[in-house]
């Protein structure tokens, strides 16, 4: 049995101010109408033996993850939850234990959430490779044809042949723009992808001879795992003894079962904004464009605008990315840089470096769309069947006003329904609920006022999602 470890939990802070920590990119519709984790998922479609997915990611992301799986019709997927990241070692370890409890010694198909193929048959003529390597004990990862010199990736040094692949001669940490020439020059170098197949038991067996402490760590962490509505979580305590490494520091560059299957799929991890600019389609003036955007004279630039108009002139190499709260301009050059933006903000306390003005909740999500002293106006939107948890708040007054759809709501003793162009006011102090009885998506306009409006001002007294 071939079972899929899909890695949900990464952060993505170099593609800053879209991809934040609480929505980060693997969430984000980067290169077409669906999620990259959406993407990563369908990408399994059609791989000969391959069994429902294991997805692993933070305890944070819970409910993004939840529904984006139910938006791909996985109902049998295991939706596993690190307490805390620390790192692809730990987390694959700890995929690999609860894979074998599900099925006898399976081969393991390990992959980021958050990448890009553009060739999906090529995809899966290079997983049947490494199958079949992996089921001589060998630990397979994907050597990318680099298309380029890339200072960007890490490199793999193609070996010996093995069956229809290669030994992996070494690993080679991101080289400087000279060396990343000679290695295109030289042909024997393929960029690391960063995507495994091998047995569970053989990981697990090297992991134990090169970081014992990682394997008694997610061991304690699957024993003490509990289900909790569709999530399985990692024991927090022993998961978080885990040292945080990256599988590749903790077992590739040491075992002598390394191997690679090459790919040549139209790859990329997306991990900046010059490297979308480079995987997305161009217009005649090599512009990668989305959303409302016009340009006049303006060339090689890539231009994200979500929620206005962005118009340019004259402007070259430069990315460009508006959202409700912040707005980047960047030479294309610099976007590996973005990372260290986004640390001066965190160093700042700013909302903008973490936070996106879009937040998902379990029964839908808000939009901030205008503060100021002592108000506040958003937009809910809840999913049929949904509803907010039973609250009150001490600091603030709310109006309801619904624009689609039709609400049930409580206010103290009484309930009643809201059609479209209704409103209703709850009282500060009072106990409420908004919910969606109906079989469309309900949006509602909220206006918060008040001396406080923190979400921490929320008293949940009752919540169909577990949360406290």
């Amino acid at each position: 049995m071939l079972i899929p470890i899909v890695l949900a939990g990464g952060s993505g802070t170099r593609l800053w101010p879209l991809s934040r920590r609480d929505r980060p990119k693997q969430f984000q519709a980067l290169a077409g109408e669906t999620s990259l984790l959406r993407e990563t998922l369908a990408r399994l479609d059609g791989i000969e033996g391959i069994a429902a997915p294991i997805v692993i990611g933070r305890e944070a992301h819970r409910f993004l993850l939840a529904e984006q799986l139910r938006e791909a019709g996985l109902t049998e997927a295991t939706l596993l939850l690190e307490p805390e990241g620390r790192d692809t070692a730990p987390a694959i370890a700890a995929a690999a234990l609860v894979a074998s409890q599900q099925a006898d010694d399976p081969v393991l198909l390990v992959l980021p959430a958050d990448h890009l193929m553009v060739d999906t048959d090529a995809f899966h003529a290079s997983v049947a490779r490494a199958v079949a390597l992996a089921e001589q004990e060998l630990l397979v990862t994907f050597g990318i044809v680099p298309t380029q010199p890339e200072t960007g990736y890490g490199y793999l040094k193609r070996g010996e042949p093995v069956g229809e692949g290669f030994r992996v001669e070494r690993f080679v940490e991101k080289p400087d723009a000279a060396t990343a020439r000679d290695y295109l020059a030289h042909g024997g170098y393929l960029w690391n992808g960063g995507m495994f197949v091998f047995r569970a038991t053989r990981y697990l067996a090297e992991l134990e001879r090169y970081q014992p402490e990682i394997l008694t760590a997610c061991r304690g962490a699957v024993d003490g795992a509990r289900q909790d509505l569709d999530f399985l979580r990692l024991e927090s305590e022993a998961f978080c003894a885990s040292p945080a490494i990256s599988i590749d520091y903790a077992v590739m560059e040491h075992t002598d079962a390394a191997a690679l299957v090459t790919l040549e799929s139209g790859w990329s991890d997306i991990g900046s904004w010059a490297s979308l600019w480079e995987s997305l389609p161009h217009d005649a003036d090599d512009n990668v464009l989305r959303g409302d955007v016009i340009l006049d004279d303006s060339r090689r630039n890539l231009i994200h605008a979500e929620s206005r108009l962005v118009a340019t002139l004259g402007v070259e190499d430069l990315v460009i990315v508006e959202t409700g709260d912040a707005v980047l301009v960047a030479r294309r050059g610099h976007a590996q840089s973005i990372k260290l933006l986004v640390a001066r903000l965190q160093s700042q306390s700013r909302p903008e470096a973490d936070s996106h003005p879009c937040v998902h909740r379990p029964w839908g999500y808000y939009q901030s769309l205008a503060n100021g002293p002592r108000y506040q106006v958003k937009r809910l939107h809840l999913s049929p069947g949904a509803r907010v948890s039973r609250q009150l708040h001490h600091h603030r007054a709310e109006h309801w006003v619904v624009v689609c759809g039709t609400a049930r709501v409580s206010v103290g003793e009484r309930s009643f329904l809201l059609g479209e162009n209704e409103s209703t006011f709850i009282p500060m102090g009072e106990v409420h609920v908004l919910e969606n009885p109906g079989l469309i998506d309900l949006e509602v306009i909220e206006v918060q006022s008040g001396a406080y409006l923190g979400e921490d001002d929320i008293i949940r007294l009752d919540d169909p999602y577990g949360r406290a």
